[in-house]
Parts: structure tokens; sequence; C-alpha cells
């Protein structure tokens, strides 16, 4: 999968499309089944196709013993580390919170550059976090989406912050693995570990569930939110990450905001105005201005 890096980002602006479908889509989903039993489905699908995917192709090689201890890592520590506090962030905030904390990635992702030293952060870099930031701000403002600290929703506040973190660390960490491995393989043991983790503290809420409720259209929900936005999602996420470096790519993360409205609006008649395509456009911008970004500091 040998492609130059402008079509690196091309496959990023996809993979934010998919993230983006994937708000609207759990919105109809969460009214049959609980937040804590949907996650743990979709991760189930996606833990099979990944499997299967990682066995399938011949390309995969045997994982060495010393890349044991940095697979774990970054399952345990970063992936799942960001499925589960996601889980229990969004139900206790409001949806401008979320949208914030999770677009605040790219911060995340230069702050552990940084400390670790793995790609170096110039000016032209923090420019862009920056104006991409601002636009996830501007677009739930417009939105009319509500930011509060008040009550619960500092704690859904701190536990999504401590997600993103999450996702930065699995981000920033992967992208040495890809020098060895594919992103399929990558992808299934990340797949595996965090899925077995995630199992075990949803078991509850899945045993005591009622299954018989659930719509046809939940479980198609289920079944997408498994295989787009969490299967190949994730799966494109690390090549990409191996193409362009982690700094650059966490940038696209924030377009999946610009994308869940714009879904919203087409799907769910939600609003979508001048303030929302300003903020599109401001993330645009600090895109583009990101894209001369330096891979790393080797």
């Amino acid at each position: 999968m040998k492609l130059s890096p402008i079509y690196a980002e091309y496959i990023l602006i996809f993979v934010a499309f998919v993230w983006g479908s994937n708000p609207p889509v759990m919105k109809w989903s969460l009214q049959y089944i609980d937040p804590m039993s949907f996650n743990a489905m979709r991760m189930m699908v996606a833990c099979i196709l990944s499997s299967a995917l990682a066995l399938l192709r011949k390309s995969s090689q045997p994982l060495r013993r010393e890349d044991v201890p940095a697979l774990f890592k970054i399952s345990a520590f970063g992936f799942f580390v960001f499925q589960i506090f996601l889980t229990l962030g969004v139900t206790r905030t409001t949806a401008g919170n979320t949208s914030l904390l999770l677009g605040m990635l790219p911060i995340s992702v230069a702050i552990i550059n940084a400390i670790t030293g793995l790609e170096r952060i110039t000016r032209r870099i923090m420019i862009s976090i920056a104006l991409t930031l601002l636009g996830v701000i501007v677009i739930v403002l417009g939105s009319g989406q509500e930011l509060s600290l008040a009550g619960d929703h500092l704690v859904g506040a701190a536990f999504l912050l401590c997600a993103q973190c999450g996702y930065g660390y699995y981000t920033v960490f992967s992208r040495k693995l890809t020098e060895k491995y594919s992103p399929y393989q990558i992808n299934a043991c990340v797949f595996a570990i965090t899925t077995a983790l995630f199992a075990l503290i949803a078991l509850p809420s899945m045993i005591v569930a009622d299954w018989s409720q659930v719509a046809l259209s939940a479980w198609g929900g289920i079944i997408y939110s498994g295989v787009f936005p969490l299967w190949i999602g994730n799966i494109l996420w690390v090549w990409g990450v191996g193409v362009v470096g982690s700094a650059k790519a966490s940038l696209f993360n924030n377009l999946a905001p610009v994308f869940a409205i714009l879904i919203s609006y087409l799907l769910l008649g939600e609003a979508f105005g001048l303030i929302q395509a300003l903020g599109a456009a401001i993330i645009y911008a600090g895109l583009h201005i990101g894209r001369k970004q330096p891979e790393t500091a080797e």
C-alpha cells in the first residue's frame, strides 16, 4: 500500500468523513441500546473483521518478541483508554464539550512528540493546530451546542480529555510499528486486546440489556459503526500516520465535526448555516498551512 503523501491526505479526509458519519448513526442506535453495550458490540464486529483480514493476508509478519510490549501499550494505554473513556464521557457531558475536547487531539499528539522527540513540531504545525481547533470551536458555537463544566459535565469532560489523550498515545506510538508490520496486522492485535478488555467492563451492561427490543435499524447502526468508522477507519488511520506522520495526520481528525454537521443536516434535518461554514473554512485553512510539516526529528 505504497502511495504518495498527497494520496494519504485524501485517504485521511475519507477517514474524517466516516468518523463524522458515526455520531448521527450512534444517535439513532442509542435510542434502543445503552452506550456500553453498543460500543462492545461494534468492537466485536471490528475485531472479527480485522482478525480475519490479518489471517487472510499472506504479507503478515510473525510478531517479534520485543514488539509485543509496544503493541500491548498502544492497545491498553492508547486505544482501550480512548474507547472506555469516550463511552463514559459522551453520556455525561454536552455534544459541544465532546466536539471541543476530541478536537484537542492534535495538541496531545504535539505534546507527546515534543516530549519523546519522535517528530519535530514546527511553528507551522502549531499554527495549524490552533486554526483547526478554532474551527471546531466556531462550529460548536454556531451549532448552538452547549459548552458547560457545571455538575456532571465536568466529570464527562475529564473522561473525554483522558479519551483523546489515549488516542494521541495510540496515534504517536503506532507509527514506529508501521515500519515493521502492516496496518492490518497492527489493528488486528490492537482490536483483539482492546475488545477483550472492553468486554470485561461492558459484560454487566450486555447481560441486562433487552436485546429483543433492539430495532433492526439499530443493529444496522452497530454493524455500520463497527465496519466503517472503527475497522476501516482505524486501518486507514494507522496507515496514514505511517505515511505523513502523527502530527500532520492528527489535524485531519478535526474535519470529522464538519462532516458530522453536514451529515446531520442532510439526514436528520439539523441546522447548518454560515457560522458552521466559517468554522469549516478555518479548519481547511489550518490543514492547508500544515501540509508542509516535516515528518520526523531524524
